[in-house]
């Protein structure tokens, strides 16, 4: 049975603002943990207007207390920017608790410019980000090992159980850090789905190396989905999100997300065009029987153990539907 997952990131609707926002993403948190799915994460976005996502940990606090079952996860963290060791605590506080229900997915997106110098302001050295990975091996299992140079340090509160570590890539080389620090691995289909992700995907699982957070190598293929009741209504939501990945691509950043009324209006230019053709092959788009089987396709060809859907879809009303549809057309109540 295909493992469904969801990765939420807080979009803030035309004529919304982001508090009523992020009470959307804890209802659809809510819906998602009743309707079977595996795991709920959220995004870590900055100077992005149009999203209410910028810190994944505070916002799982408040979705592990509404909810009772479901994984909580970040999508991830940008670890550059932060101290591995601050984060360990962080989520080693979540995992005291909310035990066995905390993931931490981790990333290393480039920012803008001024978002990447407002991060790091007080820094000196940059730690590499190899080493970081080893350095959250090292906080999440308690190892001790005399060669790390923070051999005494414990990442509190000590608990029984850790989180789930997850790394977070669009190819070869966060394929190939995975794999070598024995680390699940998230691809974002979303970004690249091209050829490249599926042979990303077979080096990592050839090369994978048995570690203390996983012995086998296992693949979650993130993709972004578009479901309507019918093929009309799953196109009219699709134009929506087209024209937000245009704003979002472009140095236009409106503070919402736009609706169906306004990408229905609005007219593109040829070189709009072109890009919104080309966007269409990142995602997947009809009614939830149609997605199911393109899911499951996908899934299929890039060797996925599960599927994270971003519902990156105009309204919450709609996204809600989303997930009822997509749990409906998967049985997900019913495994």
């Amino acid at each position: 049975m295909t493992v469904l997952n969801i990765l939420d990131y807080s979009p803030i609707d035309e004529g919304e603002t982001a508090a009523s926002a992020l009470r959307s993403t804890a209802e659809l948190a809510k819906l998602a943990d009743r309707s079977g799915f595996k795991r709920y994460w959220v995004a870590e976005h900055h100077q992005v207007f149009s999203v209410a996502g910028s810190s994944p940990e505070m916002l799982m606090m408040h979705l592990a207390t509404l909810t009772e079952r479901i994984r909580i996860g970040s999508g991830g963290v940008m670890l550059p920017h932060y101290s591995a060791y601050k984060v360990a605590e962080n989520f080693r506080m979540l995992e005291a608790l909310h035990p066995n229900r905390i993931d931490l997915g981790i990333g290393r997106s480039p920012s803008f410019r001024l978002v990447n110098q407002a991060l790091n302001e007080s820094k000196g050295k940059r730690v590499p980000y190899a080493q970081q990975l080893i350095d959250l091996e090292k906080y999440f299992t308690d190892e001790v090992d005399n060669e790390h140079r923070f051999q005494k340090l414990t990442a509190t509160p000590i608990t029984e159980t850790a989180p789930e570590l997850w790394l977070l890539g669009t190819g070869e080389g966060s394929a190939k850090l995975a794999a070598e620090r024995g680390m699940s691995y998230a691809y974002a289909h979303f970004a690249r789905p091209e050829q490249a992700g599926i042979e990303a995907i077979k080096r990592y699982r050839k090369s994978f190396v048995p570690s203390q957070l996983r012995e086998q190598p296992h693949v979650a293929l993130a993709v972004f989905a578009i479901v309507g009741e019918t093929e009309e209504r799953a196109e009219q939501l699709a134009k929506a999100f087209d024209l937000w990945l245009l704003f979002v691509e472009s140095d236009f950043q409106p503070p919402y997300y736009p609706s169906v009324e306004t990408a229905e209006k609005r007219r593109l230019s040829s070189a709009e065009q072109e890009r919104v053709e080309r966007n269409r092959s990142r995602m997947l788009i009809g009614t939830a029987e149609q997605v199911k089987q393109q899911i499951e396709a996908v899934a299929d060809q890039f060797g996925a153990d599960e599927i994270t859907i971003i519902p990156n879809i105009a309204g919450h009303q709609a996204r809600m539907n989303t997930i009822r549809l997509l749990a409906d057309a998967f049985e997900l109540n019913m495994g």
